[in-house]
């Protein structure tokens, strides 16, 4: 870093990650002093080294990140021990949930996790009550393992395995019933109503018949005057 470095010459990068090109270690330190920051080599194996013009705390912390993480991938699988030791019973809800934030921690991390109920005293009568505990804690970190021993009693204590839950999928989708495809083909127009007052019937006018003048009878004729 900065004047410990002792080639030559250097290639280097700016902060944002571009090329300055290649120059003297000493011309670069004057850049990196400009700007505030520090002159760290990055490659030292390349020809000509790498150099890059940052912050040296922030180097060191992605540094570290990046060991961490891949100590990570190359780790062995551990089992942690976990005790749920309840003096009244049952555990209380807040220490309940602290013992399970670890457990999930573990898991995460890709270790297996024992966890184990301890009886007190009169309590190994009540193993139901151990048991309640550990189906809840299981119920808890369903989403981050598989139980891969359940429940068991062991002398005065009931514990069950939980291993790191790898290669789950997603659940199938649920099949989407047929829906009733509708008829579309166009149907013939029915025919408006009539009303029944515009059909009138035709009925053929009657003319009337003249009437008939009846025959007069003959007037009687006058007796003539008795003498």
């Amino acid at each position: 870093m900065n004047e410990r470095i002792r080639a030559r010459e250097i290639r280097v990068i700016d902060d944002d990650g571009g090329q300055l090109g290649i120059m003297t270690p000493r011309d670069a330190i004057a850049i990196a002093r400009e700007r505030g920051i520090d002159l760290i080599e990055v490659a030292p194996q390349a020809q000509p080294p790498v150099c890059k013009i940052m912050d040296y705390g922030k180097y060191k912390y992605e540094q570290a990140k990046k060991e961490k993480e891949s100590a990570k991938k190359h780790k062995q699988s551990e089992l942690k021990d976990i005790r749920l030791d309840p003096r009244y019973g049952t555990l209380s809800e807040h220490d309940l949930q602290t013992k399970v934030n670890h457990a999930r921690k573990f898991l995460e991390d890709g270790d297996k996790v024992k966890v184990t109920f301890r009886f007190i005293g009169g309590q190994i009568r009540h193993p139901e009550v151990g048991r309640q505990q550990l189906e809840t804690f299981m119920q808890r970190v369903t989403d981050v393992s598989t139980v891969e021993k359940p429940p068991t009693m062991e002398g005065r204590s009931m514990s069950l395995t939980l291993t790191p839950l790898k290669g789950s999928s997603p659940p199938a989708p649920k099949p989407i019933a047929p829906s009733k495809k509708k008829d579309d083909t166009p149907k013939p127009a029915a025919a408006p109503p009539v009303e029944a007052a515009a059909i009138e019937p035709t009925v053929p006018a009657i003319e009337p018949t003249p009437a008939v003048a009846e025959p007069t009878p003959p007037a009687a004729e006058e007796a003539p005057p008795a003498d």
